[in-house]
């Protein structure tokens, strides 16, 4: 039983130890810092099923203390009686297990009180993980903020600023002006071109007739 429980309690301790001591980078991409996040809760999920095995092995130590004081007493009773029967087997009997069961309790006694300072360590330990993870956590939400508020300020700057090389709405309006007024010069160019031509055909075809 005690080789179990120290085996439960160093694997405890050394996921609690690898966790804690993982490097955070301060600037992590938002991406990594979510399957950060994802990994945090996995491991702090695993750990509290360990801490409450734990937890349930330190009752079997104490229900194994209490089978043993019960049986030391009931020997103690019994090497009373051998002793006013005067049967010297059932003394030495008597006596030798009356040592047993009280050596057993002692054993007990000590390996539940280490276990108790044990499970109190790791439970702090584990209390600070979690504050971790919840750290984590705000960061991840701060994070996720920032990254929204970036991607509708690129939108909206892409929706007010269509064009960068107009800075402002005066600037568009003048563009749109000066294409209309090229337009209607150019058409009226095209149209005194065409009467030019026009007038320009009918003078030779008057000098053909004189």
């Amino acid at each position: 039983m005690n080789a179990f429980w120290h085996r439960v309690k160093y694997t405890v301790q050394e996921d609690l130890n690898k966790w804690m001591d993982k490097p955070q980078r301060k600037e992590n991409p938002l991406e990594m810092l979510n399957q950060y996040f994802l990994d945090a809760q996995k491991q702090t999920a695993e750990i509290g099923k360990l801490l409450e095995r734990q937890g349930k092995l330190k009752e079997e130590l104490e229900n194994e203390r209490q089978d043993a004081e019960l049986m030391a007493m009931k020997r103690r009773h019994q090497l009373e009686l051998a002793e006013e029967t005067g049967e010297a087997e059932l003394i030495t009997f008597a006596q030798e297990e009356v040592e047993a069961y009280e050596g057993r309790v002692a054993r007990l006694s000590a390996s539940i009180q280490d276990a108790t300072q044990e499970l109190l360590s790791l439970e702090r330990k584990f209390e600070e993980m979690k504050h971790r993870v919840k750290d984590m956590r705000v960061r991840q939400l701060q994070l996720m903020g920032k990254e929204n508020v970036t991607r509708a300020k690129e939108k909206m700057d892409r929706f007010v600023k269509p064009d960068q090389s107009f800075s402002t709405l005066d600037d568009l309006h003048s563009y749109i002006e000066n294409l209309g007024s090229g337009r209607r010069t150019t058409q009226s160019h095209s149209s005194m071109e065409q009467r030019l031509d026009s007038l320009e055909k009918s003078n030779a075809k008057t000098q053909d007739i004189v």
